[in-house]
């Protein structure tokens, strides 16, 4: 306990003397690595689900399934044939949803990370766009190696739509509020004008 406390202390005597453009690269540093932390547990998470057997993902896809449409009578009173019928498709939407959303949120980390570097813009999201596609296809070859999966070329190109999507939104999210930062930034000279 008494080394914590010492460490901590030394940390915060640190941070003191730390110069304010110092503070701004170490706030930038902090922020990487809560992203790359991020990212890791995305990933690890992605593996995790990968790395089920077809019965485990299956039977996880239809629990889901399940609880989304238990309470809909229109589907629970059709006889079991045609309900199995829909379950099945519903069900295979969900599966792909969780893989467009999943890899959405790499794309849309991968960016935010990209950001906080002095690149163009087109090379941002060409490694934000790179590093999922490695990812996508490390998980598609990864499944080969899975009892009862295999690689599937559609869900390679679903995940990179799904990485794609997550740099737009950033880019969206980003220049939006950059928008409004200018509006204030101007609205704030114009009050200090007037004083």
């Amino acid at each position: 306990m008494y080394n914590i406390k010492f460490i901590l202390e030394i940390c915060i005597v640190g941070i003191r003397v730390i110069k304010v453009k110092d503070m701004k690269k170490l706030k930038i540093n902090i922020f990487r690595a809560i992203i790359i932390c991020c990212l890791l547990a995305l990933f690890v998470t992605i593996f995790s689900f990968s790395n089920q057997t077809s019965e485990v993902s299956g039977g996880l896809s239809r629990k889901i399934t399940y609880e989304i449409t238990k309470n809909i009578k229109h589907i629970q009173q059709l006889d079991e044939p045609e309900k199995e019928n829909i379950l099945s498709k519903i069900e295979t939407f969900i599966r792909k949803l969780a893989h467009y959303t999943l890899y959405a949120l790499v794309g849309f980390l991968m960016m935010l990370l990209m950001v906080t570097y002095n690149l163009k813009q087109i090379k941002r999201s060409g490694i934000s766009f790179g590093v999922g596609l490695i990812y996508a296809i490390s998980d598609e070859v990864h499944q080969s190696f899975v009892p009862g999966r295999g690689p599937m070329v559609q869900d390679v190109l679903l995940d990179s739509f799904g990485v794609i999507s997550g740099i737009v939104l950033c880019m969206l999210i980003i220049a939006i509020i950059s928008h409004i930062m200018k509006k204030l930034n101007k609205c704030k000279k114009i009050v200090e004008k007037s004083h």
